[in-house]
């Protein structure tokens, strides 16, 4: 079993004179539809290690995220979703959707966020906050990152599921807008949605370029 996530990097990071440490993580960068969500999460101080419930949200069932999700949101002193939309990744690029949706996640906290700890070698974070450290699968070794990971994917997995009803045809449900087979028949079949990232190659590649069903 992997070691559960710390706040080693947050306690370094506190002692060295940032008084709000936020953790960020993002869910949906390669996703065929739906938004791009980015977290930032602040840990209470007061919860200890042994307390904390939050894991990479990748090692964990969907029925597992959604059971301790409340516990983790609780175990927060803030955080916050930035949300872009599938309209916004086609216009702006991914790199510029995931720099807004960070930007509109810290900013949303309503604090002052001295350092951010994220997962990767990119920065996309920098300039929002005065320190950014970033570390290749900090979700799994932060406890803030981790935080912000669950909260992340349960929220929008719960979109996804919220967009399957009204666009049934190519499984949100299941495969939350990523590829699939089904998702693949489902834009054979009909065409695209109003949700899907129409400049991804994708659409090129299954001949659907410009077959949206909707202006956009």
């Amino acid at each position: 079993m992997k070691p559960a996530p710390t706040l080693e990097i947050e306690d370094e990071l506190r002692t060295d004179g940032a008084a709000v440490v936020a953790g960020v993580d993002e869910v949906g960068k390669g996703s065929w539809a739906g938004p791009l969500v980015v977290c930032a999460a602040v840990v209470r101080t007061d919860v200890s290690v042994g307390e904390l419930v939050a894991r990479d949200s990748k090692a964990l069932s969907e029925k597992k995220r959604e059971a301790i999700f409340d516990t983790v949101a609780a175990q927060c002193a803030h955080w916050a979703l930035g949300i872009v939309s599938s309209n916004e990744c086609d216009r702006l690029g991914m790199s510029n959707a995931q720099r807004l949706a960070t930007k509109r996640a810290v900013t949303g906290l309503g604090v002052v966020v001295d350092a951010v700890i994220a997962d990767g070698k990119w920065d996309f974070v920098s300039p929002l906050v005065p320190r950014v450290v970033m570390r290749v699968k900090a979700d799994s070794i932060s406890a803030s990152v981790a935080a912000a990971s669950v909260l992340a994917k349960v929220s929008r997995d719960r979109m996804m599921r919220d967009l399957a009803v009204e666009y049934p045809h190519w499984n949100f449900a299941g495969n939350k807008g990523y590829p699939c087979p089904k998702h693949r028949d489902g834009l054979r079949a009909h065409g695209t949605a109003p949700v899907h990232r129409v400049s991804w190659a994708f659409m090129e590649n299954l001949g659907l370029a410009n077959q949206g069903l909707t202006e956009r």
